[in-house]
């Protein structure tokens, strides 16, 4: 549905799934007392209505009658091309995704493990929220560019790229305005403790950082993903998070003793220098050649039956 710009029902099926999981979470926490146990169940149920209510859509919408005409053996072909390109997206995704995620492991084997995490996982638990606007801002780039490429229109391929990046950019720099405003209190939406707070205010300027940071690199891998970069933004992450924002990392935070903000600092040059490549390479892009690089997948992939339904 994002490919073909139907994104008004996937928001309203998951603000409606959000309102049901809220409740049903709390139902199943506190009053059956399933504790975790429940959590972990009302989130993958919450996940099932979301596939359930979406392919419903699909199915019965007329929007979606030319898309979608029912189970075929048509989508079998073309599979080794598509599969390459699958792998290199969720090569891409996972790097990204498990690299915040190895900040939270490292910390764990600092002196003071409980403080390390408890304030590291305020802090991620904060830029898990705001990423979010990233991310919608990554799909609805990735989505435009890849139309615009393949209509042939390059110059509105370029605009797109930089709307979305200044509205991300913006957006992320005033939360993080508000997070370094409030810094001394910010913890107690999660936990209460004055050992924590301090610890988590002491983190707040690598937080905002990271906000900023995260503001622009999401929307970059977007365009990447529209672009069909894919493999490239692959080896682009395993160099700058794992062969040196990681071990960096672990220099600074138990050579050099700083601990957690060390760590974090060390992983926050590798999304840094992440950035600044994928700027780099979308600012040198010429976007008539992407064209002729769409133009060639579609007569690769595609055939010549129109593919969106008259809105």
């Amino acid at each position: 549905m994002q490919a073909q710009s139907i994104m008004a029902p996937s928001a309203y099926i998951s603000a409606a799934t959000l309102a049901v999981h809220v409740v049903a979470s709390y139902l199943a926490i506190y009053k059956l007392q399933l504790g975790l146990l429940g959590a972990s169940a009302m989130l993958s149920v919450s996940w099932w209505i979301i596939v359930a209510a979406q392919l419903l859509y699909i199915v019965t919408s007329s929007r979606c009658r030319i898309t979608w005409t029912g189970f075929s053996l048509q989508a079998f072909s073309g599979l080794r091309q598509f599969f390459k390109l699958s792998m290199a997206s969720a090569v891409m995704l996972c790097l990204e995704a498990w690299y915040l995620q190895i900040l939270v492991l490292i910390a764990g084997l600092l002196k003071d493990p409980e403080l390390s995490l408890a304030s590291l996982s305020v802090c991620m638990s904060i830029t898990g929220w705001v990423i979010m606007i990233s991310f919608g801002f990554n799909a609805a780039v990735s989505v435009r560019v890849s139309n615009e490429l393949g209509a042939r229109n390059p110059k509105s391929a370029a605009f797109s790229v930089v709307v979305a990046t200044m509205l991300s950019f913006t957006l992320s720099v005033t939360v993080s305005i508000v997070i370094l405003l409030c810094r001394d209190y910010i913890s107690y939406i999660y936990t209460g403790g004055e050992d924590v707070a301090a610890a988590v205010s002491k983190l707040t300027p690598l937080l905002a950082l990271t906000i900023i940071l995260n503001g622009i690199q999401p929307v970059l891998s977007g365009v990447a993903v529209g672009c069909g970069w894919q493999e490239f933004v692959a080896y682009v992450n395993v160099g700058c998070y794992y062969v040196i924002g990681v071990p960096l990392g672990c220099i600074l935070g138990f050579y050099f003793d700083f601990g957690a903000a060390g760590i974090w600092s060390g992983m926050l040059g590798g999304i840094l220098m992440q950035t600044v490549i994928l700027l780099w390479v979308t600012f040198r892009t010429n976007w008539n050649k992407e064209v002729e690089e769409a133009i060639r997948r579609l007569h690769k992939w595609g055939d010549k039956t129109p593919l969106f339904a008259e809105q």
